[in-house]
C-alpha cells in the first residue's frame, strides 16, 4: 500500500501511522496515569493486595483489547467503538459507546493536565499551568497526526527511562534497608493475612466511606477487613487501575490513519498492553515492598516521589521521576486529545453531534474543529474539577461502559473477522460491568446522569429530524 500523502479532501484523513507509531501512541496513552497516579491510589485502597488489583485490571483489559483489535480489523475507520457498535449493533449502541468515550476521555485529559501541573508548580498555580499545557498539546495535534506520533515517541521514551531508573533505585534502597512487606496486615482478624483496610488512608476507602463515597465496597464495610468486603475493595482498586490500561486501544480510534489496519492495529494493541502490564505489575510490587506510605496520609498523586523519600533517595532522583512524570502525563494527554477528537469527528459525520465538527483541515489532515471543541471541554474541567483522582474515577466509569459495548459488538462478529474466541469477549464484558459496579458511588451517580443527558439529546435530535421530514 502506498504511503504517500497529498492534500486531504474535506472530511478525509490520510493513512500515515506504521506499527511503531501505533505502539508508541498506545504506550503514551497508558503510562502517564498508571505509573504516576493509579498505582498509588490502588495501594492506598488495598495495600499489599494492589498487585492483585493490577492483574485483575490487566485481565479485563486483555478481553477488551482482543475485542477492540478484532473490531478494528474489520472496521478500520475513525471513531473506535462508536463506529464498531454502529456497524455491529445499531446506532443507539454506537451513540452510547461514543458518548461514554467522549465524557470519559475528557475527564482523563483533565486528570493528566492536572498531574503535569502538580509536578511542575505549587497548588495556587496548578490550574492555570494545566490549562496552558492543554492549549500547547492541542496545538501540536492540530499540526498533524505524524507530529503527534513523533512527540509521543519522545515523551514515552523519557517516561520509561525515568521509571526504569527509579525502579532500580528503589531496589537498591530496599536491598540496603529491607522493609517487611507484611507490615499493615492484621493477623487478629477472622481472615488471617487479610489487609486491614481501616488503617489504610485514601479518598476511596475507609470505615466511614459509605455508599456515596466508597461505592459498593464502602457500603458493605470494606474497613472491617472481612473477606467479601476486601474482595470488593480490590475490585474498586482494579477499576481505578483500569483507567491506566485504557490507552491500549487508542490507536483503534485512529483506524482511518493507520497503514494496513487489519494487520497493524491488532498487533499494536497487544504489544502495547503486554509491555505496560509487565511494567505496572513490577512497579506495584515495588511499592508493596516499600510501603505503607510514611506519615499515614497515603501515597497521594505522586507515589514514586514518596517511595524515593522512603528509601532516602532525594535530589537528582526526585528530578528524574518528576521529568518522567511530566513527560508521561503529557504524552498521555497528547494521545487522549487526538483520540477524543477522532470520536467526535465520527459522531459528527453521522449527525450524532453537530455536523459542523466533521470538517478536517486540508493542510494537516486533522479534524480541527473537533479537536478545538474537545480541548475547550478539557479546559473547562481543568478549571472546575476538584481533584485529579476524582477525574480518574469519572473517566473509569465512561471508559468501562465504552468497552462493555465493544465486547458486545465483537461477540457478534462472524467468519473471517473472528480473530479471537468468544470467551475473551465474555471475560471483557463481565469484567467491565463488575468494575463499574465497584467504583465510588459519587462517580456512578454522576456518570449515569451524563449518560442519560446524552441519550436524551439524541432522542430529541431524532424527533426533530422526523418532524422536519
Amino acid at each position: 500500500m502506498s504511503t504517500s500523502v497529498g492534500p486531504a479532501s474535506s472530511g478525509a484523513l490520510v493513512r500515515r501511522l506504521r506499527l511503531g507509531d501505533a505502539v508508541v501512541i498506545g504506550l503514551a496513552s497508558m503510562i502517564g496515569a498508571g505509573a504516576f497516579v493509579s498505582l498509588g491510589a490502588a495501594q492506598d485502597l488495598v495495600g499489599t493486595l494492589a498487585p492483585l488489583a493490577v492483574l485483575i485490571a490487566a485481565v479485563v483489559a486483555l478481553g477488551n483489547a482482543t475485542s477492540t483489535a478484532q473490531l478494528a480489523a474489520q472496521h478500520p475507520s475513525s471513531g473506535g467503538t462508536y463506529h464498531f457498535a454502529n456497524q455491529q449493533l445499531g446506532p443507539w449502541w454506537g451513540f452510547l459507546a461514543g458518548w461514554c468515550f467522549v465524557i470519559g476521555k475528557i475527564a482523563s485529559c483533565a486528570a493528566m493536565a492536572l498531574v503535569v501541573a502538580a509536578y511542575l508548580v505549587p497548588e495556587p498555580a496548578q490550574r492555570p499551568v494545566a490549562a496552558v499545557v492543554v492549549i500547547a498539546l492541542t496545538a501540536v495535534n492540530l499540526m498533524g497526526i505524524t507530529r503527534t506520533a513523533a512527540l509521543a515517541r519522545v515523551l514515552v521514551t523519557v517516561a520509561i527511562a525515568a521509571l526504569v531508573l527509579t525502579a532500580g533505585r528503589l531496589v537498591v534502597g530496599l536491598a540496603r534497608a529491607p522493609i517487611d512487606p507484611t507490615e499493615g496486615l492484621d493477623s487478629t482478624d477472622g481472615d488471617a493475612g487479610a489487609t486491614h483496610l481501616s488503617t489504610i488512608p485514601g479518598p476511596l476507602a475507609g470505615q466511614n466511606a459509605g455508599l456515596w463515597d466508597g461505592g459498593l465496597a464502602g457500603a458493605l464495610g470494606a474497613g472491617s477487613g472481612g473477606t467479601v468486603a476486601i474482595a470488593l475493595a480490590v475490585l474498586q482498586a482494579a477499576a481505578i487501575m483500569f483507567f491506566a490500561f485504557a490507552g491500549y486501544a487508542r490507536v483503534a480510534t485512529l483506524g482511518e490513519e493507520v497503514i494496513e489496519p487489519r494487520r497493524t492495529i491488532p498487533r499494536a494493541i497487544l504489544v502495547a498492553l503486554a509491555a505496560v502490564c509487565t511494567l505496572y505489575l513490577t512497579l506495584s510490587i515495588l511499592l508493596v515492598f516499600v510501603g505503607p506510605a510514611p506519615g499515614g496520609q497515603g501515597w497521594g498523586p505522586a507515589p514514586f516521589l514518596t517511595a524515593l523519600e522512603s528509601v532516602e533517595a532525594g535530589g537528582v532522583w526526585h528530578a528524574i521521576i518528576t521529568i518522567g512524570a511530566v513527560a508521561a502525563a503529557a504524552g498521555a494527554l497528547l494521545a487522549l486529545i487526538a483520540g477524543v477528537s477522532r470520536t467526535v469527528l465520527a459522531m459528527a459525520r453521522q449527525g450524532d453531534l453537530p455536523r459542523y465538527l466533521s470538517r478536517s483541515s486540508n493542510r494537516y489532515a486533522v479534524p480541527q474543529r473537533a479537536e478545538i471543541v474537545a480541548a475547550l471541554a478539557v479546559l473547562a474541567l481543568v478549571l472546575l474539577a476538584s481533584d485529579a483522582l476524582v477525574a480518574i474515577a469519572a473517566s473509569a466509569f465512561g471508559v468501562l461502559l465504552y468497552y462493555a459495548v465493544a465486547n458486545l459488538a465483537a461477540f457478534t462478529q462472524e467468519g473471517q473477522w473472528r480473530l479471537y474466541p468468544r470467551f475473551l469477549q465474555v471475560v471483557g464484558l463481565v469484567g467491565c460491568l463488575v468494575l463499574v459496579a465497584a467504583l465510588p458511588g459519587r462517580s456512578i451517580v454522576a456518570g449515569l446522569g451524563l449518560v442519560a443527558v446524552g441519550l436524551a439529546y439524541r432522542g430529541i435530535v431524532l424527533a426533530a429530524r422526523r418532524r422536519g421530514t
